[in-house]
């Protein structure tokens, strides 16, 4: 029989409570993930301040990783997007090998943002992107323009898979661009009833309305209103945006997350069974059904 002493005991312990430790997604990498994403979503931005930002949370997460302090997929997932929006090849190649992990770890995380890592990589380093997730806008008065692009090294179901859109949609996404953003109408009266009744407006003249009220833009609008805390008015958008693309499962999953905020659980579950109904390879959802059981 073999004999196990008191102080092995005690040191398996210490290790099973650190390997649980350590399971736990960094508070303050979320947090720094969380200012990043908020910095952008306001329509006035100040890239002078947003760069300084920027560069100051790609220091500290330098540190994290020294300090061996990014464990988990969602660590590498909020590491990776803060390289996204460093300013040189360094970045941007951090960027690529911080998302190879995160999708190592956590394949339920959002995987565009490998291919986002990668084009930008690309192009910093002087080559076409090759999925198509980078667009231009080369002055205040020009039109977003999609990068150049290297059409041939991948295909349109690669790019589905990591949630990017086809050629095809890529034209469709690049007009859509151009259009007028809700929120540009929505800062005039400050109203969300008038924007709603602007967005079904528009929505009954298709390809003739001249705001951008596909249900990316109307998505990406709501996000704007959740991140600067108008949560009950972002909800009233997202459950429009059912309505309009009800077929759509990422309307559905963008609802859910809202109710989940405004802790509305039964009914964010519900929304996130349809997102999953719609999309059964909607592993992020498929996941948040299972942790909130």
């Amino acid at each position: 029989m073999i004999k196990i002493k008191f102080w092995q005991v005690a040191l398996m312990q210490l290790f099973t409570l650190t390997t649980v430790a350590q399971a736990k997604d960094n508070a303050e990498l979320q947090k720094m993930y969380d200012e990043d994403q908020s910095a952008r979503s306001v329509s006035n931005i100040n890239w002078i301040i947003l760069s300084k930002q920027d560069s100051l949370r790609e220091i500290r997460v330098y540190e994290l990783i020294k300090e061996e302090k990014i464990i988990t997929g969602k660590d590498y997932y909020n590491s990776a997007m803060i390289f996204q929006h460093g300013r040189d090849t360094v970045a941007s190649g951090m960027a690529v090998k911080q998302m190879k992990m995160a999708i190592e770890l956590d394949s339920t995380v959002n995987k565009w943002l490998l291919a986002a890592a990668i084009d930008r990589d690309l192009m910093r380093r002087g080559n076409p992107q090759i999925y198509g997730t980078q667009y231009i806008k080369m002055g205040q008065n020009a039109k977003w323009e999609r990068c150049k692009i290297d059409t041939t090294q991948v295909t349109d179901a690669e790019r589905k898979y990591y949630k990017v859109e086809t050629l095809a949609e890529q034209r469709i996404k690049e007009h859509n661009m151009n259009l007028l953003s809700v929120s540009t109408y929505y800062s005039k009266p400050n109203s969300i009833d008038k924007t709603i009744q602007l967005i079904k407006s528009e929505f009954k003249k298709g390809n003739q309305s001249e705001y951008n009220v596909s249900e990316s833009g109307i998505n990406n609008f709501a996000y704007e209103l959740m991140h600067s805390n108008k949560n009950e008015e972002a909800l009233k958008i997202f459950k429009l945006n059912t309505k309009l693309y009800p077929k759509a499962y990422n309307t559905f999953d963008s609802y859910g997350e809202c109710l989940l905020k405004l802790n509305r659980k039964k009914e964010g579950l519900k929304a996130f069974k349809k997102s999953v109904a719609l999309n059964p390879q909607n592993y992020s959802a498929i996941k948040i059904l299972k942790d909130k059981k």
